[in-house]
């Protein structure tokens, strides 16, 4: 099923979608397959051919059918179309109350195989505080590359007042693949700090080579090694950041604690969430933003 047609055919497609993912993902698990084989495929189970990015397939099965995001709350923001590093995608702007012209906007960009959806908690709570906050549809799948290009060509665009009123600074805040893409994004003039969100590196070390010369104050918030973290693959990047405000590691915490809200997809490869430890997480994420809000610069 292509995913037009899934989108076409509704909540009925969206429920047949979800038992074949569901039912591929457990059946490579009986079969021995460990849960980072389902990220990060190709792999073999005895006597047959390599199942490559199973997992992958199974969430584009997921995400055809039930892609549907009505966006923000009214009352406080809305969805913007947006061309972002020449691709077109969408945006959600959550706006602060009461403040017209808020100086500082937090963008928030997702994970791998996520969406602006499972940004939109930490957003509309920043914009419940006074921060204008955006999540963006990073346009470029898995390409990291690609989706840092996006994010600086938002972070210019939000400096220019393309799509909201302008503001003077930029924080880029990134869970997973998504922290890999804001940390090579934040080098951009007009953000003003970095956070990842249990981000995620490539075993080259990309990340960690740009956080060594990242000139902006930064945060990490993160959780013990795990197949979906890439055994905190990014751990190493607090050893090198040269103006890093905190490291916080989060006992006992799964992958999708850093999400906003996460979901059932999310649990399944990578461990459930846990409601403590996602309010201490969404607690920590507010104190360094409001911080840097006020002392801002770079």
């Amino acid at each position: 099923m292509d995913a037009g047609a899934a989108m076409a055919a509704g909540p009925l497609a969206c429920r047949a979608g979800r038992r074949q993912a569901v039912g591929a993902v457990r059946a490579a698990r009986r079969r021995g397959a460990p849960r980072h084989a389902l990220w990060r495929a190709p792999w073999r189970p005895p006597g047959h051919a390599p199942w490559h990015g199973l997992w992958r397939v199974a969430a584009a099965i997921l995400l055809a059918g039930c892609a549907h995001w009505p966006g923000p709350p009214a009352d406080i923001g809305g969805t913007a179309d947006v061309v972002l590093d020449g691709r077109a995608t969408r945006a959600d702007l959550y706006r602060p109350l009461g403040v017209p012209h808020p100086a500082l906007a937090v963008v928030l960009a997702h994970g791998y195989s996520r969406s602006r959806a499972n940004m939109a908690g930490h957003a509309e709570r920043l914009a419940r505080e006074g921060v204008l906050a955006v999540a963006p549809d990073l346009p470029y799948g898995s390409d990291v590359e690609g989706n840092a290009r996006a994010l600086a060509d938002l972070v210019r665009q939000l400096l220019a007042g393309t799509f909201a009123a302008p503001v003077s600074q930029v924080v880029l805040v990134g869970f997973s693949a998504g922290g890999l893409a804001a940390v090579l994004a934040a080098p951009t003039p007009g953000v003003a700090g970095f956070v990842g969100l249990d981000p995620y590196d490539r075993p080259s070390g990309l990340g960690r080579q740009a956080a060594a010369t990242l000139q902006r104050p930064a945060a990490l918030l993160r959780a013990p090694p795990s197949a979906c973290n890439g055994q905190a693959a990014a751990a190493p990047w607090a050893a090198v950041l040269p103006r890093l405000d905190v490291d916080r590691l989060f006992e006992g915490a799964s992958h999708c604690d850093f999400e906003s809200p996460t979901d059932w997809l999310c649990s399944l490869a990578c461990g459930a969430p846990d409601a403590a430890r996602q309010q201490a997480i969404a607690d920590e994420l507010l104190r360094v933003l409001q911080r840097w809000r006020e002392a801002p610069g770079p």
